[in-house]
């Protein structure tokens, strides 16, 4: 390690200490749950197991660089509400970080968790046996090396298991990077948080109006979140960007590969152009290139998201027209995302600050309302053939409206209970 990055590590954990990342008050657990992404369980149901792992199976997870717990305290709750069995290892370097994140837990009585101070980076020494699920979110853009940190953590994958990773991603972030280049020679990383804190807050409050920063409307979580927030954002020393195609090549570095991308309609660069002609030609690319058209069409993606498994271990999906195949909801329930559709047959869906209308067949309402994560394709099938739909048309339409609804990461299937 140089010495630029022994002082940039030294200083990362100096922020952490200060400053643990997101701001977090343990009490808010009494209100509220936080739900993101990579790490719902039904993501990891879907896109790590194909919907074809049984619920009752044990699930241990690792989440790596737990911060102050937001992925944790969810995949944990989740997993107490559903009567999941398993354990959640949270594993954070920073002390007070995993303080709040205990505390978050304990107001919610969990005991399906427990924690560890170390750097995943130390994970082969700590005997802590192999995991189904690895969530690393926010965290490998941070390391002085990515690549062998995403191959301590395949290597700590139990067969067929996966990891949910988020990494930042550069056009989305345009501003950014400026503001952080000023600080490195007003604020330098020797200087105490405390002050390098001080300078960033002033700053910002003479920011120019044709700073990028101003105009770029993805930050609101980190601007308002407090000091923790605005020091990450502006002052982390360590901060490296990848798009979508860059990730991929560290993906496939790594001997794994994206079982899903989060959402996987977002890198379809067909919803954003209607010139058939261009439409065409993009339909020719393989996956990885149009999700980098995408990328550079949008220009407001801050974030990738993704699901990843092993080379030698490809993914089987649960089969959506299979009669006894039960579909379920990501989150939102069926009839309140039906109700969203327009009487055009238009969905109108956000992918960050951007809004695509998306074109949805008529019987999308009717099995949207039907499913409960109990009811079968088959009896959705019957239901739908008693309202007049004709049978023979019925899985046809129904594969339709799934991979519509799959590919915004709102619907999803599994073959067994």
């Amino acid at each position: 390690m140089s010495q630029t990055q022994d002082q940039s590590d030294a200083s990362l954990a100096k922020q952490y200490e200060a400053y643990p990342y997101p701001q977090r008050n343990p009490n808010d657990e009494k209100q509220r749950l936080l739900i993101g992404s990579p790490s719902h369980l039904n993501e990891i149901d879907y896109w790590v197991f194909g919907g074809t792992r049984s619920t009752s199976k044990s699930l241990r997870i690792l989440v790596a660089g737990c911060g102050t717990g937001d992925g944790a305290i969810m995949i944990a709750q989740q997993m107490a509400r559903a009567k999941r069995p398993g354990e959640v290892i949270c594993l954070d370097r920073s002390q007070a970080s995993l303080a709040i994140a205990k505390k978050r837990a304990e107001i919610r009585k969990l005991e399906n968790i427990r924690f560890i101070q170390d750097s995943l980076l130390n994970l082969p020494k700590l005997e802590l046996g192999l995991f189904d699920y690895i969530d690393c979110c926010g965290v490998l853009h941070h390391l002085p090396n990515p690549a062998s940190g995403l191959k301590i953590l395949r290597d700590a994958l139990n067969p067929g298991g996966g990891i949910g990773l988020m990494v930042y991603a550069p056009y989305g972030r345009t501003g950014v990077y400026m503001l952080q280049d000023a600080l490195a020679h007003l604020a330098p990383e020797t200087e105490s948080p405390s002050l390098r804190l001080d300078i960033a807050k002033r700053i910002m409050r003479h920011l120019p109006a044709t700073a990028w920063l101003r105009a770029n409307g993805n930050f609101g979580d980190h601007l308002s979140g407090g000091d923790a927030g605005l020091y990450d954002l502006l002052l982390n020393p360590r901060d490296q960007a990848y798009t979508i195609k860059a990730l991929w090549d560290l993906i496939d570095e790594c001997d794994l590969q994206i079982s899903g991308l989060i959402e996987p309609e977002r890198y379809n660069p067909k919803l954003l152009v209607a010139d058939p002609k261009i439409r065409a030609k993009m339909a020719q690319l393989d996956q990885k290139n149009q999700a980098a058209i995408a990328e550079d069409l949008t220009g407001n993606m801050a974030t990738h998201v993704v699901y990843i498994r092993r080379k030698n271990e490809p993914i089987t999906f649960a089969d959506p027209n299979a009669l006894d195949s039960i579909p379920f909801m990501r989150e939102m329930p069926g009839e309140i995302l039906a109700q969203q559709i327009q009487p055009s047959n238009l969905l109108p869906f956000e992918f960050g600050t951007l809004t695509v209308m998306i074109p949805m067949l008529p019987q999308a309402r009717g099995f949207l309302g039907m499913i409960d994560g109990k009811r079968t394709v088959g009896e959705m099938f019957d239901i739908m053939a008693n309202r007049g739909v004709p049978k023979e048309k019925l899985p046809q339409i129904w594969q339709e409206i799934f991979e519509q609804f799959k590919n915004l990461n709102r619907v999803f299937v599994r073959s067994i209970k």
